[in-house]
């Protein structure tokens, strides 16, 4: 990939997510798509939406399969961050996102823990398609 693809944002509500996350993405050399669950403040949702860029970024630069990303979060879905755990594949990625979406909270005015604490207000489930 030369240069940026197309990047498609979408605030959804939180049951539309494929699984349960607040931010999800994907895509190909022509076009990347990240999704936001809704929170109360915008402030909230870019935070999520950076993490998710950096994340992307930084996972395609290093070759680490956004498929495998999305397997191994299902495979642990009792982890409320599966990117903490020291075998996620994006583990290194992830961290480093984290660290960038905390400055940025500090600096929207956004206090961590009312930040985590609607996030973790989040209620997911898995809408049946017919």
């Amino acid at each position: 990939m030369k240069h940026l693809p197309f990047i498609s944002v979408d605030v959804i509500p939180h049951s539309e997510q494929e699984y349960d996350t607040c931010g999800n993405y994907g895509g190909n050399d022509e076009c990347w798509w990240i999704e936001i669950s809704k929170l109360p403040k915008w402030q909230c949702e870019a935070l999520v939406l950076i993490h998710e860029l950096v994340e992307m970024v930084l996972t395609e630069r290093r070759n680490i399969s956004w498929k495998k990303i999305t397997e191994f979060d299902n495979q642990h879905p009792n982890s409320d961050e599966p990117g903490n755990l020291l075998d996620a594949p994006y583990h290194k990625e992830h961290l480093f996102a984290t660290r960038i979406e905390a400055m940025l909270a500090k600096e929207l005015g956004v206090q961590w823990k009312e930040y985590d604490k609607a996030i973790n207000k989040l209620v997911w489930r898995q809408i049946k398609k017919n």
